[in-house]
């Protein structure tokens, strides 16, 4: 057994896509651990509908191939076309990001995917779900990449969210503002 993280997006009803994708992630893969759900400004992408991002991890025995595959045929299902232009809006994004300590190109899928270390609506929510956990190649725990991480132009803000009944995210609370006296 291997743990798998994913990272999960949507811009296109993204309520709805992402309760479905963790619906037939714990369905097939059992206990899941989840991070806060975090809405993001869309980077590189024409289309200007914020993002919804997480990352989910579980133990499996599947190959990366598998994995991968039963990945996209759930985007599939949820109306994503194999010829979509990459920086389009869609129902539901799943990207492997790791499979246990694994360091490779594996049925044309790079591990640890690339996006970790580049993207803050990946490394936020990985870093606070797995802090402790190294990263495959540099080594260095998930929580110190996300303390050094440089966010540059990138906005992202964890939002409420609840899923089979329970929350799985709470928004930041406001910030306090200083009293006047």
């Amino acid at each position: 057994m291997s743990l798998v993280t994913l990272s999960l997006g949507s811009n296109i009803d993204p309520d709805t896509h992402i309760r479905l994708c963790l619906d037939a992630l714990e369905d097939t893969f059992g206990t899941l651990q989840i991070s806060r759900v975090f809405e993001s400004e869309p980077v590189g992408f024409n289309d200007n509908r914020n993002f919804y991002n997480l990352v989910v991890a579980f133990d499996s025995d599947w190959t990366v191939g598998e994995l991968q595959a039963w990945s996209k045929q759930l985007e599939i299902a949820h109306g994503r076309t194999p010829d979509m232009v990459k920086c389009s809006s869609r129902a539901l994004d799943i990207d492997l990001l790791t499979v246990g300590d694994v360091c490779a190109t594996i049925d044309n899928v790079t591990l640890p995917r690339e996006e970790i270390t580049h993207n803050a609506f990946v490394l936020q929510p990985l870093a606070e779900l797995l802090p402790n956990q190294r990263h495959p190649l540099c080594g260095l725990p998930y929580a110190t990449l996300w303390q050094r991480f440089d966010m540059g132009s990138q906005r992202l803000w964890a939002i409420d969210f609840q899923w089979r009944g329970r929350w799985v995210s709470q928004a930041d609370p406001a910030p306090k503002k200083a009293s006047v006296r």
